[in-house]
Formats: structure tokens, sequence, C-alpha cells
């Protein structure tokens, strides 16, 4: 049982430590979305993939090494999580502790980010109304009728408006 501890403890200080490493990733997410900079979005979006497939990998070694728990305990894996196991360790202090810390550190890393996240949706969902309200603004100058189109002697010419790409519902 204690191994078990010991490798669900490493496990989760291992996650922390990826999901501090993305707190950075992920401010720098920011400032590249505010200046529009698509290629660095993507490469910012390719490094925040190669972390999440670590964490991945990390949260299958943490089901496991829980479901192993609920064997030793003889307790169904699936009503088991940190908080519960923490309250199973009451006899064994230092372990308590250790993996009371880390669920507490966790869950402060992980807020973090969510944070930091929700923030970076806002930015894009901006950008995109943006984008949208841009698109329709363009289509409405393009239908207006006629064109203000002066020449040289400031004479005004009506030229009718280019249709190209637009449905003539008309026909």
């Amino acid at each position: 049982m204690a191994s078990l501890m010991e490798e669900l403890i490493d496990t989760l200080k291992q996650e922390n430590e990826i999901y501090k490493a993305l707190i950075p990733i992920a401010d720098r997410k920011t400032q590249v979305i505010v200046k529009n900079d698509l290629d660095a979005l993507q490469e910012i979006t390719d490094k925040e993939q190669e972390q999440i497939e670590i964490i991945a990998k990390l949260e299958k070694k943490r089901v496991d090494t829980i479901r192993n728990i609920g064997t030793v305990l003889n307790k169904d894996p699936s009503t088991l999580n940190l908080k519960t196991i923490i309250k199973i360790l009451e006899k064994q202090p230092k372990e308590q502790e250790q993996l009371s810390k880390i669920h507490d550190n966790l869950k402060v890393t992980t807020q973090r980010l969510v944070d930091i996240n929700n923030h970076n949706k806002s930015l894009i969902e901006q950008s995109l109304e943006m984008i949208e309200f841009n698109m329709n603004f363009i289509q409405s100058t393009r239908m207006s009728p006629g064109n203000n189109n002066y020449t040289r002697g400031a004479y005004t010419t009506d030229a009718p408006a280019s249709r190209t790409g637009m449905f003539d519902a008309k026909q």
C-alpha cells in the first residue's frame, strides 16, 4: 500500500509540474492572440499538445494506481477520489499530509490554468465577433445601391455595385 501511495503522490507531482509549465505558455498565448499572430499561435498550440499528451499518460497512470489502491482497500475504485483517499489515510499522517498538499497544489495550479484559458477563449470569441462584423459590413457595402466615386474634378459618378460572389435573389 505504501508503494502505491508513493506512486500516486509521484504521479500527481509530475502532473502538477506539467500544469505549472503550461501557465507561461498560456500567458504567452494571450499575448499572441492579442497580436493576432497566427503562426506563433500554431507553435504554442503544438507545444500545448505535447504537454497534454504527457498529462494524458500520467492521468492513465493515476487512474490505474487508484484502481490498485481500491483493490488493496477492498473498495470500489469508481468511488475513490483524492479526498476520499486522504480521509482513509488518517492512520498514516505522513502520506496523508503529502497527498493533501499535492491535492491543494494541483487545485491551485489547474484553477490558474482554467482562468487563463477562459480569458483566452473570451479573446478569441471577441476576435471572431469582430471578423463576423467586418464580413457583414463588407457585404452590406457591396450590396448598397451605387458607389460614390469621385473624379479628379470632384464630380460624382455612379457605378453599379460589384456583385461578385453574392447571391442574386432577383433572378
